[in-house]
This record gives C-alpha cells, sequence and structure tokens, in this order.
C-alpha cells in the first residue's frame, strides 16, 4: 500500500543527517510532487552537509600540522570589551578524530546553536579548562593583562598538558608550552573554534546570573556590551558593582560615585 504523504513528510521530520541518503533513495521514485518536494529538500540537506563536512576539513589545517607534537590545544577568549563583567577564556583540546560540525567563531553562530555545541564540546573533549578574571582585576592590570591572566587560569584547569597551544592572535605570556598565534584563529582552527565557543557560552550564563541580581542595566540582552540602553542606564543609575571603571569614564563621572 502507498504510503500516504503526510507518513512520508513525518519520515522526512524525523530523519537523521546519516539517514538522509536512505531517505532520498528510498523515494527518488514516487513521481508525487509533495514526495518529490521532500526528496528534493532532502538532497539540498545532504549537499549542505557535504559543503560542512570540507568547511571543517579546512579547519583542521593547524591541527594536522601539530599532530606529531601530541595534545593541540585551542586558546580563546570572550568579554575584552564589555563595560561590565568578567573576561572568560576557554580552553579545549578536542580528540584528533573528532568529526563536530559546525564549530566557527562563537560570534558568527546563533545563541542556540552555541549552547548545543557547548553541551557536545563538552561531552567529546577530551579536556575543557576554563579561567575567569573579573572586573575589579581587569581595572587592576588592563584587560589585555587580564585575558593572559584569564587564558592562564583555564590551560591550568586541563586535566591533560597540551604539548601545544592554537592561540586566537596572541601569545601568552609566563607559559611554558609551544604556543602557535592565529589571526582570526577562531575560524581557522576547530580547537580555537571550540574554546571560542565555550568561553562565549560560559560568560553568557554568568551575565544572565547577574541581570537578576542588577536588572536594571539588561545584562542578560547585552552582556555588559555598550548597548544603547546599558549606556543610558549607566547614566541614569551609575555604575553597578560589576562594570569595569576603567572602560566607564565616558559615560559617568566616577569621581562623585
Amino acid at each position: 500500500m502507498e504510503k500516504r504523504i503526510g507518513e512520508i513528510r513525518d519520515e522526512y521530520k524525523a530523519a537523521q543527517e546519516d539517514e538522509l541518503p536512505f531517505f532520498v533513495e528510498q523515494y527518488k521514485g514516487d513521481t508525487r510532487s509533495g514526495v518529490q518536494t521532500l526528496v528534493s529538500a532532502a538532497s539540498k540537506k545532504i549537499a549542505a552537509i557535504e559543503k560542512e563536512k570540507q568547511r571543517i576539513e579546512e579547519m583542521k589545517q593547524y591541527e594536522r600540522r601539530y599532530a606529531s607534537y601530541g595534545y593541540i590545544c585551542g586558546i580563546d577568549e570572550a568579554g575584552r570589551g564589555p563595560l561590565a563583567g568578567p573576561v572568560v577564556a576557554g580552553a579545549v583540546i578536542l580528540p584528533k578524530d573528532c568529526q563536530l560540525l559546525y564549530l566557527n567563531d562563537s560570534k558568527k553562530l546563533s545563541a542556540k546553536k552555541r549552547e548545543l555545541l557547548y553541551d557536545i564540546i563538552m561531552e567529546e573533549a577530551i579536556s575543557v579548562g576554563v579561567g575567569c578574571v573579573a572586573h575589579d582585576r581587569i581595572d587592576a592590570i588592563n584587560i589585555l593583562q587580564a585575558t593572559y591572566e584569564a587564558m592562564r587560569q583555564a590551560v591550568s584547569q586541563l586535566t591533560v598538558t597540551p604539548n601545544v597551544l592554537l592561540n586566537d592572535a596572541v601569545t601568552i605570556p609566563k607559559i611554558g608550552i609551544k604556543q602557535v598565534p592565529i589571526i582570526h584563529g577562531d575560524a581557522k582552527s576547530v580547537s580555537i573554534a571550540a574554546a571560542s565557543i565555550i568561553a562565549k557560552v560560559t560568560r553568557d550564563r554568568m551575565m544572565e546570573e547577574y541581570d537578576k541580581v542588577y536588572p536594571k542595566y539588561h545584562f542578560a540582552d547585552n552582556k555588559g556590551y555598550g548597548a544603547a540602553v546599558h549606556i543610558e542606564a549607566i547614566k541614569k543609575y551609575g555604575p553597578s558593582p560589576i562594570h569595569r571603571k576603567s572602560f566607564i569614564g565616558n559615560f559617568v563621572d566616577l569621581e562623585e560615585e
């Protein structure tokens, strides 16, 4: 008995990525226009997945280049630019046979996609480390030094000692591991991209918690960055306890605080 198009549509919606070729093969001979529309959609998904696999393979160029060193760790940060909150660094060692797709610079991914990838990275990575340096420390030593400090913390939290660090553009002082700085590394290396996602999701979650404590500043929405509503709140209410004083002098007279 011929299946109804609604049933076939449900099969398509339920199909996993690796099941799509079977779906196409099974229904490509069905001449009904509704079924052919589903077959076409499945074929497009297959093509997109193959394109993504190729992109990811290109992003493994540095991992392949330094494979002989041993454990390769990607390093990246989130939160250098905001007016409030910490700077957070991620350190991730992925398995050599990692097949995880959709890794990219965290800023190029939706919040939903970052959350999904965060969970997968935490599950599949050999080791993940996170470093966090608070607003007052940023004011004390400046954001660049605070970023380095967060990165060193992240490396120190790893359960496996890496043999080489792939860094997003920087060379971290006071660390005795071979480093490879890569400009725009979060878009060129799967390890750095994974670290970027870990750092970004960790920091965003922290800012969402701060929003519950300091709701006037809308941290859940702006994550501490200089959005108009955030700057207006600083001018109206003054800085919160987690604002970086060294960042907000243009918006409020700190001598009056």
